[in-house]
C-alpha cells in the first residue's frame, strides 16, 4: 500500500483550497470480457475523468487521487501535463491553478480481485462476467481521478460503454443510447466514496414504492446463477416497510430518485449505502434453508443501508473522525425500524445479544477509542469500521433516546437533515440541534459518552431485613470513566409454575460510583436482580451471589426473551473476563440452550460456546469438553421438532462439535443417505457444513471434495471446496494453503478468506504450529505489498491464536518491540490479536482453577 495513504491534514488543506463543481466520468468496460493479453499485466479499462473545480483559498498547487497502472494524458485548463512527471502511481500533482479549473485525466485503471475499486468476477457456473464497484473509504480513485475525501462533495455524471447484452446501473437513472453507451442522470452533490457502477448480465426485478405523490422506482438484482433462489418479494417488502418508517419519522422525502439493490459476489462488507444503488454481499440470497435469524439479519442490513440515505449520504461527516455520525445512527435505526415496522418485532433482543457483544469486545481491546475517534489517515479509517463505531455507537444512541426522550431525538434528526442537506457536518453540529430539542446539556453528555473510551460495569449490592425485604439496593459503577446511565433495575422471582418472572422494576439515573435505587426499598427478596433490564444503556452487568445461583439453576425459566438474552450476555462477559470458568459456561449452554425460543440468541450461544471451548477452556479439559459438546448437540438435535429451525441450528452445531467415530459416521450417513434425522432436509449448504469437519478430521479426501463440487459447481460451491481442501490434516496441504495466501496474490478476496478459514482448524494445533514464526516474518511484507483489505484478512486470519501459550505471547511482544516503526494500522492489528491471546490464557487459567493475575 505504499504511497496510497491520505492524511487528515492533507485533506483539510485541500478542502481549504478548493471546492468541486462536478465530475464527468467516462468508463469503457468492454475489456471485462474476452481473453486477457498474455504477460500484459493486470486487465485494465479506460477511464476518462473531467473534473471541474474552483480555487477558494490561497495556493496554486494541489493533487488529485488516482491509483492506476498507467495514465495516458493529463490536461489542466487546456494545458497538457506530462504523465511521467506528475503521476506517481497514487497521485497526480497539479500546479498553476486558476480560479476556475477543468482537469481531464485519461487513464488505464485495473479491474480488481480484492473487492476494492472495480471488482471483476467470473462465474464458474456459466462463465459470465460481473462487475461492481466498492469504494469506502477511499477506492473511487481506483476507477477514476478524484479528490478522495468526504467533504469535497459534487454532482456526478457517468457514461459507461459495456459489452453487448449487458445492463449497467449507477446512482442515477440510466439509458442505453443508440451508440451502445449507457448515460446516467446527474446525481445530487454526494461524496466520492458513495458513487457506484454495477454492470453485467444480472438478473433484475423491479417494483415501485408509492406514498401519496412520492413514487420511488425499486430494483433488485443478483447473478443469473442465483435467480432461482432470489426472494425479491421479501426484499421489496422490507424495503417498502423501511421507506414508510423513515418517511414517517424523518419528514424528509427520500432524496435520490430510484432505489436499486444489488446482491454481488465476493463482497468484502455486509453492504454499502451508495445512494440509489445499494450493494450487498450475495450471501444474503439463501441457497438453502436458513433460520428466521438469517432473514432478520438481512432485513436489518437493508434498513441500516436505507437509514444511510439520510445519515451519511444526504448529510455526510467532514472527515472519518466523525464516521459514527453515519454508522452509529444507521446501526441504531436498523434495529429501531426493524422492531417497529417489520415482522421482526424482537430485534432489540438480537441487538442486546449479538451487536453489543461485538461492541464489548472492541471496547476492551488496547486499540479501543472514543466513538468520535482520532482518525489520522485512511489506514486508520479502514480499521475504525469496528464494533465501537457501529454497535457501541448504536448502544449509546439508544441510551441517548432514554436520556433525552424519543420525541426530542427524532425532532433533532429532522432538523439536522433540513439544516445540513447535501452538506458535511461535525459532532458539534448534531449536539447543538439535540440541545435545542431536548433541553439537555449535550456537551457534557458527549464528553462522557462520545469522547471517552471503555465500558462500565454495573453491579447490584442488596441488603435485606429480617423479613427478607430490601433495605437498600445500590448499583456500583466501575470503569476508568464513570458515566451517567439511565438504567432499569428489574427484580425477578420464581412463581408457582416454576417461571422466573419480573415483579418489580425501577428506572434510575446511575451517577458516580454508587447509586441507591430508592424505589425498590421494601420490595420482597428477589431470586434475581437484573441491572440494565430492558437494555437501556451500554454496560457490562454483574450479578450478586443469589442471582448467579438462580441463573445456574433456572436460567431457562426466565420468560422474557430480552431479559434472558441479557443474562446470557452477562454470563459470556464473565467468561471472557476470566471470572467464570469456560466449562461452567458450556454447562449452562448444555443445560438451558435447548429451551431457548429466540433462534438468533441460540445461534449466538453456539458461537460463544465454540469460542469458550476453543480458546478459554483449559487444554487438559478440551477433549472432555469436546465430548460433552458433541453429545449435548446430538441430544438436542434429536429432541428438536422435525423440520424446525431449531433442528437446523443444532445440526450445524453438531457438525462443528463432532469428535468421535460415531459422530463422523452419522455425518457421513446424512451425506450418502444411509443416515437420517427425522425432518432434517440435508440441502446443499448443509452438505458442505457436514463435509468440512469430515475433511478436517481426515475422513474426506480430495476426490470426495471434488465429487461434492461436481454436485455444486457454482461460485458458492467453489468457496466451500477451497475451504474444505485447506482444512485437511496434512503437512503438504497446509504448506500449499499458506503459499496460496502468503506467497501469491492469485486468489480473489473470497478465496483468500476461504483458504484462511480452512487452514486454521482448532483440532490441528500441532500441525500448524510451525507457521507461527513464519507469520511474524511475513506480515510486514504482506502489509506493504497487498491491498489493505487483503492485508487485513491475512494479518487477522493467520495470527497464531491456536498456539495459545506464553511462547506465542512472547513472540508477539518481540515483534511489536522490534517493529516500533511499522505502520500504525498493522501494529494495531497485532496488538489486538495479542490482547485476544492474553485474554484467552487468563480464561484458561480460570478454567483450570489457577489464580488469574
Amino acid at each position: 500500500m505504499p504511497g496510497e495513504n491520505l492524511s487528515r491534514d492533507e485533506a483539510r488543506t485541500r478542502a481549504e483550497l478548493l471546492s468541486v463543481d462536478g465530475y464527468e466520468v467516462v468508463l469503457d468496460l468492454r475489456s471485462a470480457v474476452g481473453d486477457a493479453e498474455e504477460g500484459a499485466g493486470p486487465r485494465t479499462f479506460r477511464s476518462v475523468t473531467t473534473l471541474r473545480f474552483r480555487r477558494t483559498g490561497t495556493g496554486e498547487r494541489t493533487f488529485v487521487d488516482l491509483v492506476a497502472p498507467s495514465v495516458t494524458a493529463v490536461t489542466l485548463n487546456g494545458r497538457e501535463l506530462d504523465p511521467a512527471a506528475v503521476f506517481d502511481g497514487a497521485r497526480i500533482a497539479l500546479d498553476g491553478l486558476a480560479d476556475e479549473n477543468v482537469l481531464v485525466v485519461d487513464a488505464q485503471c485495473a479491474y480488481s480481485r480484492t473487492g476494492e475499486g472495480m471488482h471483476r468476477f467470473v462465474d464458474p457456473e456459466d462463465g459470465e462476467v460481473y462487475l461492481y464497484t466498492q469504494y469506502e473509504p477511499a477506492d473511487a480513485r481506483r476507477v477514476f481521478a478524484t479528490f478522495e475525501q468526504p467533504d469535497l462533495k459534487a454532482p456526478f455524471r457517468f457514461e459507461v460503454s459495456a459489452p453487448e447484452g449487458w445492463t449497467v446501473w449507477s446512482n442515477g437513472v440510466g439509458e442505453r443510447d443508440a451508440d451502445g453507451v449507457w448515460r446516467f442522470a446527474e446525481t445530487a452533490p454526494i461524496s466520492t466514496y458513495i458513487t457506484c457502477v454495477v454492470a453485467g448480465p444480472y438478473h433484475y426485478v423491479t417494483d415501485t414504492y408509492k406514498r401519496g405523490e412520492l413514487e420511488i422506482p425499486l430494483g433488485a438484482m443478483c447473478r443469473k446463477g442465483l435467480a432461482k433462489h432470489f426472494d425479491a418479494d421479501d426484499i421489496f417488502l422490507i424495503t417498502k416497510q423501511g421507506f414508510d418508517f423513515f418517511h414517517d419519522h424523518f419528514d424528509f422525502p427520500y432524496p435520490f430518485g430510484k432505489y436499486d439493490q444489488a446482491f454481488v459476489p465476493e463482497y468484502n462488507l455486509g453492504a454499502m449505502e451508495n445512494p440509489g444503488m445499494v450493494t450487498f454481499r450475495e450471501e444474503y440470497i439463501f441457497r438453502g434453508k436458513v433460520t428466521q435469524a438469517s432473514y432478520e439479519a438481512r432485513a436489518n442490513v437493508i434498513l441500516h443501508e436505507m437509514a444511510h440515505m439520510w445519515f451519511g449520504d444526504l448529510v455526510t461527516m467532514v472527515w472519518w473522525d466523525d464516521l459514527w455520525l453515519k454508522e452509529s445512527f444507521a446501526d441504531f435505526m436498523g434495529s429501531f425500524s426493524l422492531a417497529e415496522a417489520t415482522r421482526f418485532t424482537e430485534s432489540w433482543v438480537t441487538f442486546a445479544n449479538n451487536r453489543k457483544a461485538w461492541a464489548y469486545r472492541a471496547d476492551q481491546l488496547p486499540s479501543t477509542h472514543p466513538i468520535t475517534a482520532d482518525i489520522r489517515d485512511l489506514e486508520d479509517a479502514k480499521l475504525n469500521f469496528d464494533g465501537i463505531t457501529y454497535a457501541k455507537g448504536a448502544s449509546v444512541l439508544k441510551q441517548l433516546v432514554a436520556y433525552a426522550g424519543r420525541d426530542a431525538f427524532l425532532e433533532g434528526s429532522r432538523r439536522y437533515f433540513t439544516r445540513h442537506a447535501y452538506g458535511n457536518t461535525r459532532l458539534g453540529d448534531l449536539l447543538s440541534i439535540l440541545e435545542e430539542t431536548s433541553g439537555r446539556d449535550m456537551k457534557a453528555w458527549s464528553r462522557l459518552w462520545l469522547e471517552t473510551s471503555g465500558v462500565n460495569t454495573l453491579t447490584p449490592v442488596v441488603t435485606y431485613d429480617a423479613a427478607d425485604r430490601i433495605t437498600e439496593l445500590a448499583v456500583l459503577q466501575d470503569g476508568d470513566v464513570l458515566r451517567p446511565h439511565r438504567a432499569a433495575v428489574g427484580l425477578y422471582r420464581l412463581n408457582a409454575a416454576g417461571e422466573l418472572v419480573r415483579y418489580a422494576r425501577a428506572e434510575v439515573d446511575v451517577v458516580g460510583q454508587r447509586t441507591v435505587v430508592a424505589e425498590l426499598v421494601g420490595a420482597s427478596k428477589p431470586d434475581l436482580v437484573l441491572v440494565n433490564d430492558d437494555d437501556l444503556t451500554y454496560c457490562k452487568v454483574r450479578f450478586d451471589e443469589t442471582s448467579l445461583a438462580t441463573l445456574r439453576a433456572h436460567l431457562g425459566d426466565i420468560t422474557d426473551p430480552l431479559a434472558r438474552a441479557l443474562c446470557w450476555s452477562a454470563l459470556w462477559n464473565l467468561t471472557r473476563d476470566a471470572l467464570m470458568p469456560a466449562r461452567d459456561f458450556i454447562r449452562l449452554v448444555l443445560d438451558f440452550a435447548g429451551r431457548e425460543s429466540e433462534i438468533g440468541v441460540l445461534q449466538m450461544l453456539h458461537a460463544w460456546t465454540r469460542s469458550a471451548h476453543t480458546y478459554f477452556s483449559a487444554p487438559e479439559w478440551r477433549a472432555e469438553g469436546a465430548r460433552l459438546l458433541a453429545e449435548g448437540a446430538l441430544k438436542e438435535l434429536r429432541l428438536a421438532a422435525p423440520g424446525s429451525e431449531h433442528q437446523l441450528t443444532w445440526a450445524r452445531f453438531f457438525a462443528g462439535a463432532a469428535t468421535t467415530d460415531s459422530d463422523f459416521q452419522l455425518l457421513e450417513g446424512l451425506l450418502d443417505g444411509s443416515g437420517k434425522v427425522d425432518g432434517l432436509d440435508v440441502d446443499q449448504e448443509l452438505r458442505w457444513a457436514f463435509l468440512l469437519p469430515l475433511a478436517a478430521h481426515g475422513r474426506a479426501d480430495e476426490a470426495r471434495i471434488a465429487a461434492e463440487l461436481a454436485r455444486d459447481d457454482t461460485a458458492s460451491g467453489k468457496r466451500h471446496e477451497v475451504r474444505c481442501l485447506a482444512a485437511r490434516p496434512s503437512e503438504a496441504v497446509k504448506a500449499q494453503a499458506w503459499a496460496a495466501v502468503v506467497e501469491s496474490d492469485a486468489l480473489s478476496n473470497a478465496l483468500v478468506e476461504a483458504t484462511i478459514a480452512g487452514f486454521t482448524q482448532p483440532s490441528q494445533r500441532a500441525l500448524i504450529a510451525p507457521y507461527a514464526p513464519k507469520y511474524f516474518e511475513a506480515i510486514e511484507r504482506i502489509w506493504q505489498e497487498r491491498s489493505i483489505q487483503i492485508g487485513l484478512d491475512v494479518v487477522r486470519g493467520l495470527f497464531p491464536m491456536l498456539q495459545d501459550d506464553e511462547g506465542t505471547l512472547i513472540a508477539t511482544d518481540t515483534w511489536l518491540e522490534s517493529h516500533a516503526s511499522a505502520p500504525p494500522a498493522l501494529r494495531r492489528l497485532v496488538l489486538e490479536a495479542r490482547d485476544d491471546l492474553a485474554r484467552a490464557l487468563r480464561g484458561q487459567a480460570c478454567d483450570a482453577g489457577t489464580p488469574v493475575v
